[in-house]
């Protein structure tokens, strides 16, 4: 019994009628007909009726035909996963990061991927959240973690991150003395921020116009410790999420921003629809973020 004869049979079965059966596995009429009557021998069984016009399962047909679907799916199962080893260990993965990233288990989760499967060459790059998000929507790079004020429309993602946005200013400052800082507050003073095309600068830029507020962006910077450098200095209030200020220690006070309660988020994200090496390393990766 052969794979070729069980996708005649059920090619003919699903057809009822052995010329379309033919056309649809591409070949003659004559070589299914040879082919399901070799199976017919073989089964010591007649599989169909063909006394009519309309070809009809015999009742050893009926009985045969589902267990003849699942050996082709079982055959079809063990070419895709082997398909899909040999791709992945042959593969390439593109991975992406918002600049100024600190996520140290992003790196962990790649040197992990790399451990497990050395052939996939992986490729890291950094770009502004927005633009790694349209690189992965048009397929140059497989999986990226962003900042974002929400999950990006038609993409799957990961949350890493949500936190509520806070300030950040010297000892000293008006703002330092309050316990509660609100964006008016906020906005009154010279501000240090992340650019546009951030998820964190999306958050921020979303509040200020749902209160009509127009604040004073003094200076701008990709990375969290410069941000917090430059608020330190005095040269603006920073504006970050509660984990970007960690490493500032006591030169800088920070306060939640009360009345912003809209987090910015750091996810992970991927199309749909991606190969072996991008499942594989959400996989790995989800271990890693979940530790």
């Amino acid at each position: 019994m052969e794979l070729r004869q069980l996708e005649y049979f059920v090619a003919v079965a699903e057809e009822r009628n052995f010329t379309r059966a033919a056309e649809r596995v591409h070949i003659s009429q004559s070589g299914v007909s040879a082919q399901i009557r070799r199976l017919e021998r073989e089964l010591g069984a007649e599989l169909f009726d063909r006394s009519a016009r309309t070809v009809t399962l015999t009742p050893a047909g009926r009985a045969a035909l589902g267990h003849a679907r699942a050996a082709l799916a079982a055959a079809g199962a063990v070419e895709q996963t082997v398909g899909e080893v040999t791709g992945l260990v042959r593969g390439r993965l593109v991975a992406g990061m918002v600049i100024g990233c600190t996520v140290t288990p992003l790196f962990e989760a790649l040197a992990a991927f790399h451990r497990a499967h050395p052939g996939v060459e992986i490729s890291l790059l950094e770009e502004n959240s927005d633009r790694l998000v349209e690189a992965v929507r048009a397929g140059e790079v497989d999986v990226a973690l962003v900042g974002a004020a929400e999950p990006p429309e038609g993409l799957d993602a990961l949350t890493i991150v949500s936190e509520r946005l806070v300030v950040a200013v010297p000892p000293g400052h008006p703002l330092a003395d309050r316990r509660r800082v609100t964006l008016r507050d906020v906005t009154a003073h010279p501000v240090v921020c992340m650019p546009p095309g951030t998820g964190l600068r999306t958050v921020f830029d979303r509040a200020c116009a749902a209160r009509d507020l127009r604040p004073a962006i003094a200076l701008q910077a990709s990375a969290a410790d410069a941000i917090t450098d430059l608020a330190a200095r005095g040269l603006g209030v920073a504006v970050l999420s509660a984990s970007m200020t960690r490493d500032a220690g006591e030169r800088l006070v920070t306060r939640t921003i009360a009345d912003v309660t809209a987090p910015a988020l750091l996810a992970l994200v991927w199309r749909e629809a991606s190969g072996p090496a991008v499942r594989e390393f959400l996989r790995v990766g989800r271990g890693v973020f979940a530790g």
